[in-house]
């Protein structure tokens, strides 16, 4: 009977980290979704909300990093639970990370929202969507141990690659006709690269799920088109 109470309770404390990971990715598309929406609306309330947000996401950090060790220490897990918590580790540090980036996406929006416009906002929009779904593909191959799902993420990568070198070129042109838009292209272009960090910190989540479920490590490799 007390042997399986442990065995409960090892499970509610496993179950408790994947939790925290989803909620603390939730956080993170929250982030995401409203630092672009604060640009595109012009809305610097929100964007002050969205930095406020990530000491939240700092503190759900340091709570999961403390749920691992405690795990790691006194359950000695084995085989995949090890697995699982050595990759939840790594996969809260790059969701930190994002909640960084959206920080700088957010703050740079309250500074462009004192200036005119410099053009509507098209391709931005859509580079925080498809990286704000790379971030939750990502979580969700994790959680359900889908090595597809973490691929198709890696693949979607290179759309936002494709978006941010087709906004650094249009914005170059911006500033080599208007010197005066040189301050605005710079601050829009620094949020491409954000958006374009995101969506590689969800790809380093979608690899290092890929390594635990199949062994194969395709960091620097061009992804394969299934998990076989």
């Amino acid at each position: 009977m007390e042997r399986e109470h442990i065995f409960k309770q090892y499970d509610t404390e496993l179950n408790d980290i994947r939790a925290k990971l989803l909620e603390m990715g939730g956080r993170v598309e929250k982030m995401i979704t409203d630092s672009m929406k604060a640009l595109v609306e012009r809305d610097s309330d929100l964007a002050r909300k969205t930095i406020a947000l990530d000491h939240e996401i700092n503190h759900l950090e340091m709570e999961i990093d403390e749920k691992c060790l405690q795990v790691l220490a006194l359950r000695q897990p084995a085989a995949r639970d090890l697995r699982f918590i050595t990759l939840a580790l790594k996969i809260v540090t790059d969701l930190e990370r994002i909640g960084d980036q959206c920080t700088s996406v957010a703050k740079r929006a309250i500074e462009l929202n004192e200036e005119p416009p410099l053009k509507p906002y098209i391709d931005l929009p859509r580079m925080a969507t498809c990286a704000g779904g790379m971030v939750k593909e990502s979580l969700d191959a994790f959680v359900r141990g889908d090595a597809d799902l973490a691929i198709k993420v890696c693949r979607d990568d290179q759309f936002v690659d494709d978006l941010n070198d087709q906004i650094q070129r249009e914005l170059l042109t911006f500033m080599m006709e208007d010197p005066s838009s040189i301050s605005r292209a710079i601050k829009l272009n620094y949020i491409s690269k954000c958006l374009e960090r995101i969506a590689d910190h969800a790809t380093n989540v979608a690899e290092m799920v890929i390594f635990m479920l199949k062994g194969k490590d395709i960091r620097h490799t061009t992804p394969p088109t299934t998990a076989a």
